[in-house]
């Protein structure tokens, strides 16, 4: 394959697999870990520990975007990788509730910073738009593999060892991970133009905010939110609660949200060549609206069984790679090349800012109040998302390519906004010109 032939990025990716394992790995320990420390209020703690994550994003995204036009980007990436081994070795020696906040903060502060950076590093490696869209896919590849065997290796893992071990896989994969990114030739980043640090940090966000199909990508951000807290979140509660399993069946459940997410994003490279990323995600949202009223439905007839949740979960697992996997290609397709790092950063951050909102929801409202008013609030979140996301979206015309951004600079990105606009006020004068006509 032409793309594996890319060194850097054969390299990079590498890293990014071995590191999405061990975060895998820390993502079922830590559930389990707040299960030990809280029992049936275990949602709560996870869902405040998966807040304090959200706002790190938030917060921290943005403003390393800024600054990577300044910073070495492999020198940095690796130190990040190196400090989130040292935290995630720590994890197994916590006994109270408040340190998993403190070392979680600190944790995603560091990822934060490196998720944004690693991910606007990729157009810098895989330059043409072909490979780079299978780059894209390979990427998405990569974290559905982490979801689906993460928890298979976490749950065979569980039958001879303490959940506590795992952290320790996480933190060699860390560590593994900085190896490769430092036999990585990374280029540093072009300059982003901004001279001061606010522009810099929200230059991404105004990007966003002043094209129509960003805009829908941030709708559409939210209806993964929606559904996907309900897989993060209360898992782990809904098998050891409400169907009696065990630690391992908490594993194998987030394994078939992960076999969802692997059976779309296995054959959405051709369909992408294909057809529109509008259209797919547009589909990711009705498949993910689909699963969640499904969750909502069994919740509410009470009908927990291992052959009801296990479909939806993948159900849900599969419209989130639907959405997720195109986004980098309108990104891309959208933005000036030296604004790439700022735009990705802005993406993962407003990304986050949907969990944020749904996290709680899922973890504090499911703890409080019960599943079913939980996931029917997610539920009502994700219908607005998507009927926003085709509002403020318009369709694109079929002939038309849309070319990315980086080939001819920050005019690009003014052409494709006002092409867009355009379509939607035409769209508008000619809904007005049949009313008008019906009138007469």
């Amino acid at each position: 394959m032409r793309l594996f032939a890319i060194r850097d990025f054969r390299h990079l990716f590498s890293a990014q697999i071995i590191a999405l394992f061990g975060t895998g790995l820390a993502t079922v320990a830590l559930g389990l870990l707040a299960y030990e420390l809280a029992g049936p209020s275990a949602g709560a703690v996870l869902a405040t520990a998966l807040t304090i994550k959200m706002v790190m994003y938030v917060l921290i995204a943005p403003l390393a975007a800024a600054y990577a036009d300044r910073l070495p980007r492999r020198m940095f990436l690796t130190l990040l990788d190196v400090a989130r081994a040292a935290v995630v070795l720590a994890l197994p020696f916590v006994t109270e509730i408040w340190q998993i906040y403190v070392l979680i903060g600190v944790l995603q502060a560091a990822s934060a910073a490196f998720t944004p950076t690693f991910q606007a590093v990729i157009p810098d490696i895989v330059v043409e738009e072909s490979d780079y869209t299978r780059a894209l896919s390979a990427s998405q590849v990569a974290y559905t593999m982490e979801s689906l065997l993460s928890p298979v290796l976490a749950a065979v893992a569980l039958t001879f060892m303490t959940f506590n071990w795992l952290f320790v896989g996480t933190s060699v994969g860390f560590v593994l991970s900085a190896v490769l990114v430092l036999s990585t030739r990374i280029p540093n980043a072009a300059p982003s133009g901004h001279a001061d640090a606010w522009n810099r940090v929200t230059s991404g966000v105004k990007v966003f905010f002043a094209t129509p199909r960003l805009r829908g990508v941030m709708a559409l951000n939210v209806v993964v939110a929606a559904a996907g807290s309900i897989v993060v979140v209360n898992t782990v509660n809904y098998v050891r609660d409400q169907l009696g399993g065990t630690q391992a069946d908490v594993a194998w459940m987030l394994a078939a949200s992960g076999g969802g997410t692997l059976l779309v994003a296995l054959f959405l490279p051709r369909v992408l060549d294909r057809i529109a990323e509008r259209v797919v995600m547009m589909t990711g949202a009705a498949v993910l609206l689909a699963g969640v009223l499904a969750a909502v439905a069994m919740t509410a007839i009470q009908a927990a069984s291992w052959m009801i949740t296990a479909p939806i979960w993948v159900v849900i697992g599969g419209g989130m790679a639907l959405i997720v996997t195109p986004t980098g290609r309108v990104i891309r397709g959208s933005v000036a090349k030296r604004e790439l790092p700022a735009a990705f950063a802005a993406q993962f951050s407003l990304s986050h800012l949907a969990w944020l909102v749904t996290y709680p929801i899922a973890g504090w409202v499911g703890t409080a109040s019960g599943f079913t008013l939980a996931w029917s609030i997610l539920a009502a979140l994700a219908i607005g998302g998507a009927v926003t996301a085709q509002m403020l979206w318009p369709r694109e015309k079929e002939t038309e390519t849309i070319e990315a951004a980086d080939a001819t600079g920050e005019g690009a990105v003014g052409d494709l906004v006002l092409r867009e606009e355009t379509e939607a006020a035409e769209g508008t004068l000619a809904a007005s010109q049949c009313a008008c006509v019906r009138t007469a």
